[in-house]
């Protein structure tokens, strides 16, 4: 391994090492890098890679081979027997490691073309990846929201080998809170911190968080590293600029021998395992002692209700390997709040006649989608306001009203009252996306594959996210036959707002009897190929928010019944804008 610097080991923890090739040879490389295949990395594999580079991975020189990928997955080891849990892989289309072999080199680029690294090729492999899950996260589930991303790489292939840093992936946001290994050892030595308690999260922090960590602090001894997830987490978790933006106002609550810094973690929701991996790497950030909870880096529940990970489980591993890791686990009790001390304690040390208050998650959203309060005794005003700022009320959100039906159906009919109702209320600005106009202006190459038509449905979700983002009001009518595009339609509009989804549901028989282009006719001809049906499937909608039958329904009607849904809902106020 080329490395141009490394840190000395502090508390018999080994050092931690830079992939960066030594600068005289960097130029060399790139100039050579031109010549060679590359590829462009993921949100994962950039967090994946920044980790290895800057010595967060170690002991890791690379992305893992196919003996490393077996024994990891086996034993949650490498190979030569070093404890590691979690498989790092860097996964390619199969086009691009066909002409890959042992000794060939693989140029890694950012989304926008830079070259940040060069692998040095020395394993080609196709993993199991069912085998991989059931051995990482106890399950193949793609229910599992770890699982069901690792599961979007089939068809890839895994290419393994030394990595050669070229240069760091810039981050422009919160630049001063990123500090690698290298630099937090420093910071923690100048600051004469020889004991320090490192928390993992990827959530906001309320009161019992703090609390958590004020207890660990005092019961170790040691200063605090809050050290948050701000890669890739579980789909629907809080952006990281809320959340960051939230622990940095809190900081203060810890005193003076507190840090925040942020970690570029692609987590994978892998319950134990993933609690020893992130004990690994709190180690070599210069953590003497790590907080785990008792269902750590865990995805919750299972849809049958049951978790993933049976409670402790996560304490109990991490326990089980702390001493080889070199860092002290805490385990994290379970706090609650009582009204009577207006203290938060642990759930044994409640009294008897004692009033504990608990809120859900669920609850929270509730509250931040009515516009209620947060309690104080809950959150902290410093996080309360930064949850507000990034989730109003739904009377100030966005909203996507999308219409799904077969050609024929009514969708763009109701859709269109639907659009002028908006206008004639004045409460926001509509931007209307019909099918047949979004194929003309935005998607006038693609044919009728199943794959164009998940693009085509892509491209109008990108758009009416995008309408959401700014607190618009889009109206979406297309055929949409597919479950999985309208799913991702949905999951971009709610990243940032509200997304309803109406299934004008008129039946086949009606659709045909009203073709004015003959459409049908010449579908059943053979004529017109692929057409939703007759020759293509329509996937029913399992989620739809609204369905609606045109056959005697007036479309006014209609419209006026997803209005009335919408008031309900909280996204518009009783009286429109034009009469408040």
């Amino acid at each position: 391994m080329s490395t141009d610097k490394s840190t000395p080991a502090r508390h018999g923890v080994p050092p931690v090492p830079s992939l960066l090739v030594p600068e005289a040879e960097r130029a060399a490389l790139r100039t050579a890098a031109r010549e060679w295949p590359s590829v462009d990395l993921t949100a994962r594999q950039m967090c994946d890679l920044e980790l290895l580079m800057n010595g967060g991975f170690a002991p890791l020189g690379g992305f893992m081979g196919e003996a490393d990928h077996a024994s990891v997955c086996r034993d949650m080891r490498l190979a030569d027997g070093t404890l590691w849990p979690i498989p790092i892989t860097l996964d390619v289309p199969p086009d691009i490691a066909n002409g890959l072999g042992k000794g060939g080199r693989l140029v890694l680029r950012d989304a926008e073309g830079v070259a940040l690294a060069v692998l040095e090729v020395d394993s080609v492999f196709t993993p199991d990846l069912a085998a991989e899950c059931r051995a990482v996260y106890g399950t193949d589930d793609a229910a599992h929201p770890g699982v069901g991303m690792r599961m979007r790489e089939a068809g890839k292939v895994c290419v393994g080998g030394r990595v050669l840093g070229l240069e760091m992936h810039h981050h422009y946001d919160f630049a001063e809170l990123r500090r690698t290994p290298a630099e937090l050892r420093a910071e923690f030595a100048a600051r004469g911190f020889t004991r320090v308690v490192g928390f993992q999260t990827r959530n906001p922090m309320h009161r019992a968080h703090v609390e958590l960590v004020r207890r660990a602090a005092q019961s170790t001894g040691a200063a605090v590293l809050i050290h948050p997830a701000v890669g890739q987490t579980k789909p629907g978790d809080i952006d990281h600029f809320t959340r960051v933006r939230g622990y940095r106002a809190l900081l203060p609550r810890f005193g003076g021998n507190a840090t925040l810094s942020l970690l570029p973690l692609a987590m994978r929701m892998a319950g134990p395992r993933e609690a020893v991996w992130h004990a690994i790497l709190r180690r070599n950030h210069g953590c003497t002692h790590f907080l785990v909870g008792r269902d750590h880096a865990g995805p919750g529940s299972a849809p049958d209700g049951k978790p993933w990970y049976e409670p402790f489980a996560a304490q109990e591993l991490a326990q089980k390997c702390a001493a080889e890791i070199g860092i002290e686990i805490v385990p994290s009790p379970e706090l609650v709040y009582v009204a009577e001390r207006d203290a938060y304690v642990g759930a044994d040390e409640v009294r008897s006649g004692e009033t504990v208050r608990r809120l859900s998650g669920t609850e929270l959203r509730d509250r931040l989608l009515r516009g209620d309060e947060i309690p104080e005794w809950f959150s902290y005003e410093e996080t309360a306001r930064e949850l507000r700022r990034a989730h109003p009320p739904r009377r100030q959100q966005g909203v996507a009203v999308f219409f799904t039906g077969l050609s024929g159906a009514g969708k763009s009919t109701v859709a269109n009252v639907l659009r002028t109702r908006m206008l004639e209320r004045g409460d926001r600005r509509v931007t209307f996306l019909d099918g047949d106009l979004v194929r003309k202006h935005l998607s006038s190459e693609l044919g009728f594959s199943r794959e164009h038509r998940d693009l085509n449905i892509h491209r109008i979700g990108f758009v009416a996210a995008e309408v959401v983002r700014h607190g618009g009001f889009a109206i979406c009518a297309a055929i949409a036959p597919f479950a999985n595009a309208r799913a991702e339609a949905r999951r971009l509009v709610e990243e940032t707002g509200g997304f309803v989804l109406v299934h004008v549901a008129t039946p086949l028989a009606t659709c045909e009897e009203r073709d004015r282009k003959g459409l049908y006719a010449k579908a059943r001809a053979g004529i017109v190929k692929q057409f939703t049906g007759i020759s293509d499937p329509y996937e029913v909608p399992a989620d739809a928010e609204l369905v609606i039958d045109t056959r005697d329904l007036d479309p006014g009607v209609g419209a006026d019944r997803i209005l009335r849904f919408l008031i309900e809902q909280g996204y518009l106020p009783e009286e429109p804008a034009t009469t408040r």
